[in-house]
């Protein structure tokens, strides 16, 4: 019904990934690119929406073709695209990836003069709906310019203290200055935030802490919590207004994920070995599935094992929104212990899954380049996030 609240309201970054259809080079021996939905935040959207959640974005575009597509892809993927709107002044943002698997995703973006995800001013929001929403995610890259900072900030506050008001450290070296720049916006963030996520740079820069248990006691100790979730649960938390983050997850990489929750529990998992292809989008469908186990009230290590083959599924595919798996096939994952799983012609994700001869069904011919140096496959989660 519409006037039920959203599962998921995420909140950032939006744009269109171009991807290679050819690995092991670099761009400028890249003849054919494959155009998909990216950003960070509406990756994540569809990524929840595939689990069955029913999610929204909110993020702007350049009023441009490319706006026209994104807005038409949200949809396409079953996210609400009613507050992604247009900023005539700025071009809808163009990243680029080179693909060098299974560790090695140099991006270059295109987001000047400015990107439009950025001129989200905190009197376009709509509090309500975010309030009400039983998640929201929001993003450190919302944190580097206004009117995005203090919208994201806004954001934030109305909620209060909620249960599963969720902070994706989100960091990107090409949108701040340096690390120390960021870290007092990342700091006042967390204050309002119940969960946090990152991966160990991502911590590091938010903490200061190299050591990613050290990071994360450090995020869950810079405002101590009031209450603790049920035993054996992931976090609840104590309803409105108790301040403090419950819940820190550190994504690990080839080395799995680390979890410390507010009540003293914890949970380290190992990840999924997976043939990788593109492992842009794996920190994403991470979070997807993260927000889907939350809101399940699964035991918080059943919830990280879900998470953690959701991204392999996905490192395993060139696109990302694409490429984000259903519950069906992280069943599958976890059953067989591997993220790499055969291509479903009649799956949404069918044209972004290479099949094993490297190839996909995306228009034009995906193919492999050996670089010397690095092997043909990996663990789950070399690299988070997307563009």
């Amino acid at each position: 019904m519409e006037s039920e609240p959203y599962d998921l309201i995420t909140m950032g970054r939006l744009g269109v990934d171009l991807y290679p259809l050819r690995s092991g080079v670099g761009l400028d021996r890249v003849d054919t690119f494959g155009r998909f939905l990216g950003g960070s935040p509406a990756n994540v959207a569809v990524a929840a929406a595939r689990l069955g959640r029913r999610t929204a974005l909110v993020s702007r575009t350049g009023a441009d073709p490319f706006g026209t597509y994104l807005r038409r892809e949200l949809g396409a993927f079953g996210v609400d695209a009613r507050w992604v709107t247009e900023v005539a002044e700025h071009p809808t943002p163009v990243t680029f990836c080179a693909l060098f698997p299974p560790d090695d995703f140099p991006l270059t973006f295109y987001r000047r003069p400015k990107a439009p995800d950025l001129e989200i001013h905190p009197h376009e929001l709509d509090l309500g709906a975010i309030r009400a929403a039983r998640v929201l995610w929001a993003t450190g890259t919302g944190l580097s310019e206004e009117p995005s900072r203090t919208a994201t900030l806004t954001a934030l506050r109305a909620r209060s203290g909620r249960p599963h008001t969720v902070l994706d450290l989100d960091w990107r070296p090409a949108f701040w200055p340096d690390p120390a720049t960021a870290r007092p916006h990342y700091t006042e963030a967390l204050r309002h935030a119940t969960v946090a996520v990152g991966n160990a740079e991502e911590c590091e820069v938010a903490t200061g802490e190299s050591d990613p248990e050290a990071a994360a006691r450090a995020l869950l100790t810079l405002l101590a919590p009031t209450g603790t979730g049920p035993t054996g649960t992931a976090p609840t938390g104590t309803g409105p207004g108790a301040p403090g983050l419950r819940l820190a997850v550190v994504k690990r990489g080839p080395d799995g994920v680390l979890a410390l929750a507010a009540d003293g529990r914890r949970a380290r998992v190992a990840p999924l070995p997976v043939d990788v292809v593109n492992g842009l989008g794996a920190g994403d469908a991470f979070g997807g599935a993260l927000v889907d186990g939350l809101l399940s009230g699964r035991p918080l290590d059943e919830v990280l094992r879900r998470a953690n083959a959701a991204g392999a599924i996905v490192a395993g595919r060139l696109a990302c929104a694409p490429a984000m798996p259903d519950p069906a096939e992280i069943g599958r994952a976890l059953a067989t212990g591997s993220g790499t799983l055969p291509p479903d012609p009649g799956h949404p994700n069918h044209l972004s899954h290479p099949d094993h001869t490297g190839h996909t069904d995306h228009p034009g011919r995906f193919t492999h380049t050996p670089r010397p140096g690095l092997p043909g496959g990996g663990a789950c989660l070399p690299k988070d996030g997307s563009p």
